[in-house]
């Protein structure tokens, strides 16, 4: 048996094998074919294997889009993030709680952002809205910007990119295996408010039929279904965060020097959201459109932002999702 066939088996798992500890070797000599057999570049399919008659495509995109899903949610770090996300919708509901418990008022309501904290006290499904309004300008990108700036730059500072790159999965299919990952994350963040946000609100203030933004009332179910839908806009606002910290993480290799740098982009377009003079440049910038979730509690739903919103992550998706890939395919992997 030649040396490449079990490098091809290893990739099975999506390079699982290299970051449990597996012992060093040699790249070049990992991905060497057999005698008389043409050169093969790392992440390039061994011809041995292919030889071999293997499924191959199927069983490496499935490996490794499992391995890094499972890497980035056994992460203690993925863990915390989504534990303080869960906490702050029960800090905002007991907060309220307690403030209103000699029947005062929460705030002034305008429907919009914050403004559904006013909306609480009379049913708690305002919570999820509140939540979500509440950590989606800094809490939500914060954590989405660790976990995308940390997913090139994280392997290459622990030394185990070189060992992904062996395995034959490709530039390309890794590449997108932790773009997947980062929107899982993305999804499953929002999520944890959502559902922490809707379990406090039914536990802490009552239930029932919905007032809207336009003050017609729809139903518990109805207003559910709306919940649900704007905890997945919310999540897809996030999409054009996680490709610009997945292009950050392929230009360094420290982990620590990509989450700050993400994280700093975010702080700085939010700061530039909020300037009068800067009304120009506002639509383009990621998180303009980001509380427009809030017109789906409209009766009729308006989507005219929503759907700008979208657009506008599409493009920022595909800009630096293909910045991320021109960089990461040619990156000359030394670590």
């Amino acid at each position: 048996m030649s040396r490449a066939e079990p490098r091809a088996g290893a990739a099975d798992d999506g390079g699982a094998g290299a970051r449990a500890g597996a012992p060093e070797v040699d790249p070049a000599e990992a991905v060497a074919p057999p005698d008389g057999a043409p050169p093969t570049a790392a992440g390039d399919v061994p011809p041995a294997a292919v030889a071999a008659g293997r499924p191959l495509w199927p069983l490496w995109s499935l490996g490794i889009f499992r391995s890094e899903l499972v890497t980035t949610f056994r992460r203690w770090r993925t863990l915390t993030l989504l534990g303080v996300l869960a906490a702050v919708p029960v800090l905002i509901g007991i907060a309220i709680r307690i403030e209103t418990a000699d029947g005062g008022r929460v705030g002034d309501g305008g429907g919009q952002g914050p403004a559904f904290l006013t909306q609480i006290t009379n049913n708690g499904l305002f919570l999820v809205f509140a939540a979500l309004a509440a950590t989606l300008p800094v809490f939500l990108p914060m954590a989405v910007g660790v976990v995308a700036g940390d997913a090139i730059a994280g392997e290459a500072n622990s030394g185990t990119l070189r060992y992904l790159l062996v395995a034959p999965a490709g530039r390309t299919r890794l590449l997108l295996a932790k773009y997947t990952a980062a929107l899982a994350f993305c999804l499953a963040a929002t999520l944890a408010v959502a559902v922490s946000a809707l379990a406090a609100g039914a536990l802490l203030f009552p239930v029932g039929d919905v007032t809207t933004i336009s003050g017609t009332r729809i139903s518990f179910g109805e207003g559910l279904l709306r919940a649900l839908l704007i905890a997945l806009l919310v999540a897809a606002s996030l999409t054009g965060l996680a490709a610009l910290g997945l292009f950050v993480s392929t230009v360094t290799g420290s982990g620590v020097a990509a989450m700050a740098t993400t994280v700093g982009l975010v702080v700085t377009a939010q700061i530039l959201n909020t300037i009068p003079q800067l009304d120009a440049v506002h639509p383009y910038l990621f998180p303009h459109y980001w509380l427009s979730f809030a017109d789906v509690l409209r009766e009729p739903v308006l989507w005219d932002d929503v759907l700008r919103n979208l657009g506008l992550q599409g493009v920022y998706t595909a800009v630096f999702g293909s910045a991320a890939w021109a960089r990461f395919s040619t990156k000359d992997v030394t670590a």
